[in-house]
């Protein structure tokens, strides 16, 4: 009977450290991915295919599973068919397949709605960011790599029949870039 940690965040810049301090673990999964999807989070498949019968699975919250409902009841019914144990340590939630504690279900069940609900305001909130900085004038992506005047610059000294080679490594840019401004 092991007890096994799965932690996550959100981006690679963001700890682990405090999800599951303090608890004596004999395996620990961490990832750095964004929670709005559990299809691409490879150390949670990893972490479910690890566990077994007897084991505890400890994780600091709902939301380190799952950011949406029918992922976190999925991922719970398919850990505890395995005869696993999952703690959720901020909650303070145990979910077993020995007879549920109807409350912890609800609890889960109201809690992941919760996680699911501010995953769609910080995308709203997101897209309103976003919307209002456009009508500022605000451009997102990269800088231009090359100026009005150095593409007249490119398009003369290709039509006097340099090769897009030398003119693409004088500009410090791709072929693909010349192509592309030669085609507008």
């Amino acid at each position: 009977m092991a007890n096994v940690g799965y932690t996550r965040v959100s981006s690679e810049h963001q700890k682990t450290e405090r999800q599951l301090n303090g608890i004596k673990l004999d395996k620990t999964f961490t990832e750095k991915l964004s929670g709005k999807s559990t299809n691409n989070r490879q150390a949670l498949w990893d972490c479910i295919d690890y566990i077994r019968d007897g084991d505890t699975l400890h994780l600091h919250s709902i939301d380190r599973l799952a950011r949406n409902l029918a992922d976190l009841q999925q991922l719970i019914a398919r850990i505890i068919e395995k005869g696993v144990v999952v703690k959720f340590h901020a909650e303070g939630l145990i979910f077993s397949n020995d007879g549920n504690n109807p409350m912890n279900n609800l609890m889960m069940q109201v809690l992941g709605a919760f996680a699911e609900f501010e995953r769609s305001m910080i995308r709203e909130r997101q897209r309103e960011g976003i919307n209002k900085a456009l009508s500022m004038g605000v451009k997102f992506g990269a800088a231009p790599k090359i100026n009005a005047p150095q593409i007249e610059e490119i398009k003369s000294r290709r039509a006097g029949g340099e090769s897009v080679i030398s003119i693409a490594d004088e500009f410090n840019v791709s072929r693909q870039t010349i192509y592309s401004i030669l085609q507008k």
